[in-house]
């Protein structure tokens, strides 16, 4: 909660050192990382997910647990809450596991932001002496 006024206050204070949510990163993903990192991957097509009418809101990472707790939902309608809470676990658990990922990644475009603004006025600086 309040993510999103935080991040407006930063962008208005600081545009240069605030990262843009709703674009790509600005770094290179392994910048920083010498051994590589695990790439992530969708375990579900686009295909699948629209075959399985996914709404646009659940087709993310997490979107091969949800199919499975829909399906759950639709067969055990009255009493979906007991039957399918396994299910539905697992579907929240991955989707806090992402949420916690793209907060990780925002924090690190921040940092790398800050480095390169730190970075390019110790230059300026050193240009003028």
């Amino acid at each position: 909660m309040g993510g999103k006024v935080s991040t407006n206050v930063d962008s208005f204070r600081d545009p240069l050192t605030t990262p843009q949510v709703d674009r790509p990163c600005t770094f290179d993903p392994l910048y920083g990382f010498p051994k590589g990192r695990k790439v992530k991957e969708m375990k579900m097509t686009w295909e699948e997910m629209e075959k399985y009418q996914l709404p646009l809101g659940l087709r993310d990472y997490c979107a091969h647990l949800a199919v499975p707790f829909m399906d759950c939902q639709r067969k055990h309608r009255p009493f979906a809450t007991h039957y399918c809470a396994g299910l539905r676990h697992d579907w929240a658990h991955c989707q806090y596991k992402e949420e916690i990922d793209r907060r990780k990644e925002y924090e690190r475009e921040k940092r790398l932001l800050q480095r390169k603004a730190r970075k390019e006025k110790l230059a300026r600086e050193q240009a003028q002496a």
